[in-house]
């Protein structure tokens, strides 16, 4: 097992950083990683590549090369101007590390979580990309504006909202706290704090500029023609569980995972649970595909 971090220029020079976590040969050589699926994962509004947690990536690095990268604004990622925050630039930031880390024809899957959702939709939206041969929606939005069916937000997000937006520490703070302790499950303290600094990272223009754009993404995926798995919590505050039924009917092939009493962010609920289930996905899907 290795795990290296690295940074990738954007088209727009911004440096996106990620981390490639899997065995070892593959990660020291992008050359070898044809060899091994690539998962890619995506975290959501305000937060990390390390929100997954180091126990879950390295128990998916022991069958899958693991990249986590941050968006642009957060984590160890560059922060552009509030105006390179659209469409394009987030599916060209995927594009780019992709293009740093997998070899034509080596297999990838997409994982994305909350607004990671909305990034695949993305990358998708750029003609002439890697087609995934799969994609993992996690309590995650797909379109993003006033009516968009698969960008409905629940009461925990209208809450934190316009404050966490504030450049006043004391009420963003007070928003963000609020926002995060409903991501981490109850009684793990140390789990909603890594979760609050994390997003205090993120400049206030960002975390403001990460909505003030609009995207309507349901024919792209309705005819994707990709595998998807949907994993979606039933006591989702964040992102209302009619997203994900929304895609699903979008998508008859969709397989749904609804984690009955799970919050926004199943991985941290159960991520044996939520490994085991990713698992069985991708293999099937590798099966079924052919994909080594």
């Amino acid at each position: 097992m290795g795990t290296f971090t690295r940074r990738v220029a954007a088209g727009d020079g911004t440096l996106v950083a990620y981390r490639v976590t899997g065995p070892a040969d593959s990660v020291d050589d992008t050359a070898s990683a044809g060899d091994v699926p690539t998962l890619l994962l995506i975290h959501g509004w305000a937060q990390s590549g390390d929100c997954w947690g180091d126990g879950l990536v390295n128990d998916l690095a022991g069958r899958y090369r693991v990249i986590t990268m941050d968006l642009r604004g957060h984590g160890g990622s560059g922060v552009p101007t509030v105006d390179r925050l659209t469409s394009e630039d987030f599916g060209g930031d995927v594009a780019a590390v992709l293009a740093a880390e997998v070899p034509p024809g080596g297999p990838v899957f997409l994982l994305g979580w909350s607004y990671g959702g909305l990034v695949i939709a993305d990358f998708l939206a750029r003609a002439g990309e890697v087609v995934p041969a799969g994609l993992i929606f996690v309590g995650a939005i797909t379109s993003i504006g006033r009516g968009q069916a698969g960008g409905r937000v629940g009461p925990q997000m209208r809450a934190a909202l316009p404050d966490a937006y504030s450049e006043d520490p004391a009420t963003a703070v007070a928003a963000l706290q609020s926002f995060v302790g409903g991501l981490a499950p109850a009684g793990q303290g140390a789990c909603a704090q890594r979760l609050l600094g994390t997003s205090l990272i993120v400049p206030p223009q960002i975390r403001a500029g990460l909505f003030a754009r609009e995207a309507a993404n349901d024919a792209l995926l309705e005819q994707s023609g990709l595998p998807i798995l949907l994993i979606h919590g039933t006591a989702d505050g964040v992102v209302d569980i009619s997203s994900a039924e929304h895609l699903a009917g979008l998508v008859p092939g969709a397989l749904t995972r609804f984690w009955d009493g799970a919050g926004h962010a199943p991985f941290l609920d159960d991520p044996a649970r939520f490994v085991r289930e990713v698992d069985d996905f991708l293999v099937g899907v590798s099966v079924a595909g052919g994909v080594r």
